[in-house]
């Protein structure tokens, strides 16, 4: 295959953006500008080069806004039950499980996986650390062994599948041109793999860490957590409403889960809610619980409240996928499949990162095995940044270029996911949301990164193994 000078640009400005990632720098800037210089080097004018830096993001925001839509509802919601006090009340109950700290470290990652799925572990990291840790601490459970849980169950199991709210396998499916729905599917199995062996490598590492109920250390760790504890009081409606809703909130959410899984029992397939549609169920369930609860809390200013609720939801999915945008528009520039729009081709239009790989397949041997594990290499070097997610337009693109008869594109794409959102979502990395744990939990985040590091490779390497020669 004879590749043109644009080609060329495009594997070199991809190669920067890798190497951009190992040095933890941030890759939007190299996005942009390999964006204008390729256009512009393509279509022969500067011109269109300025206005394919434009439709690369606008192509990217059109493709990925039900992400930041899906992102604001939850969050919102999430905001509305803290109003009323019910984000507390859901877990509260919990509490009285926590018997011992071999219970409360399995009690962590069920109830962090949990909530994880449905509000995203940033914002669930700070309920569960102020409700959940000082309990399971004072059952015996060390403090940085508590942290090593609420990450692996959240910022790794749960968000690396991301089954429910769909943002990380939605960005992945778009890059690699592939169904939303089979890459969640097999985003999901291969998470809980991961999770499942990660979670018995650490609790058999560090079960010995575990101390008997009443031991003075449990109240030292506890001291060093200096959570701020609401000691507010609400009056007598407010309380009402908060029962109610710690009730109603849970009970909504797990009926949406059990009728998609029941549609998809039935049919082999979700019936009306595959993919995306799948996220707006649960985002269109999350609204009306919104304005239920909003409208309990202050019925005369419900309006008012409601609106500074999705506004910082809305902050909130910027801050969080914002950048991603100028990063998928370089990505779609390299799949004919967006090509097109973004430099004005409407015959053949060229598949930059297609086209790349392609020319090396009859020097690479067609291993399905060393495909998956480059995939995953990449995704965790993508993953270096701290984020999980920039990288997954990577990684979906270079799946669908990838693939072969032995591996399909959709399991190469799961695979990605995990390596990016398991080291940069994360487990692996410092400069991540672990510093939030670390931070909650009162322990050093160099070394929570250091106790999640064997269990989670282990468990990456396995679930890839897996995924090759059983999905």
């Amino acid at each position: 295959m004879e590749l043109s000078i644009s080609h060329i640009l495009y594997g070199l400005f991809t190669l920067a953006i890798i190497i951009t990632m190992i040095l933890r720098k941030g890759i939007v800037l190299p996005t942009l500008l390999g964006t204008f210089i390729i256009a512009w080097v393509y279509k022969g004018s500067i011109i269109d080069g300025f206005t394919a830096i434009f439709k690369a993001n606008l192509v990217a925001a059109q493709e990925l806004f039900s992400i930041f839509l899906i992102i604001t509802f939850m969050l919102a919601l999430l905001h509305s039950l803290r109003d009323l006090g019910a984000d507390k009340r859901m877990i509260q109950p919990i509490q009285k499980m926590m018997i011992n700290g071999h219970v409360s470290f399995f009690v962590l990652v069920g109830i962090t996986y949990l909530i994880s799925l449905f509000f995203w572990p940033t914002p669930a990291v700070p309920l569960i650390c102020a409700l959940l840790v000082p309990a399971a601490i004072q059952s015996g459970l060390p403090a940085i062994t508590a942290a090593v849980a609420i990450a692996i169950a959240g910022q790794g199991m749960a968000l690396s599948s991301d089954y429910i709210v769909q943002v990380a396998p939605n960005l992945s499916a778009t890059s690699a041109g592939v169904d939303t729905a089979q890459v969640a599917d097999k985003s999901l199995i291969l998470s809980l793999i991961t999770g499942f062996i990660a979670l018995g490598i650490a609790y058999v590492m560090y079960r010995k860490m575990i101390r008997k109920k009443g031991d003075p250390r449990n109240q030292q760790e506890l001291e060093n957590m200096q959570l701020t504890q609401d000691s507010s009081q609400r009056d007598y409606r407010l309380q009402f409403w908060s029962r109610l809703f710690a009730i109603l909130v849970p009970l909504a959410l797990a009926s949406v889960v059990i009728y998609m899984v029941y549609e998809k029992l039935l049919s082999g397939r979700m019936t009306g809610l595959e993919g995306g549609d799948g996220a707006a169920f649960v985002g269109g369930v999350a609204v009306i619980l919104l304005l239920l609860s909003t409208i309990a809390f202050r019925k005369q200013h419900a309006l008012d409240y409601i609106t500074t609720h999705i506004t910082d939801g809305f902050v909130f999915a910027f801050k969080a996928m914002g950048p991603v945008i100028p990063i998928a528009g370089f990505f779609f520039l390299g799949s004919s499949d967006f090509s097109a729009d973004i430099i004005g081709v409407k015959e053949n239009p060229p598949a930059f990162l297609f086209d790349l790989v392609q020319s090396t397949q009859s020097i690479l041997p067609q291993s399905a095995l060393l495909a998956a594990l480059s995939i995953l290499i990449i995704g965790i070097i993508t993953g270096l940044d701290g984020s999980g997610f920039s990288g997954l337009p990577l990684t979906g693109a270079l799946a669908a270029s990838l693939q072969n008869s032995s591996i399909d594109v959709t399991t190469l794409t799961a695979i990605g996911q995990m390596g990016s959102i398991w080291t940069g979502g994360g487990t692996l990395v410092a400069w991540s949301s672990l510093i939030a744990i670390a931070g909650f939990c009162g322990v050093s985040v160099m070394e929570l990164v250091r106790k999640n590091f064997i269990p989670v490779m282990v468990g990456l390497i396995v679930a890839t193994i897996v995924a090759v020669f059983i999905l």
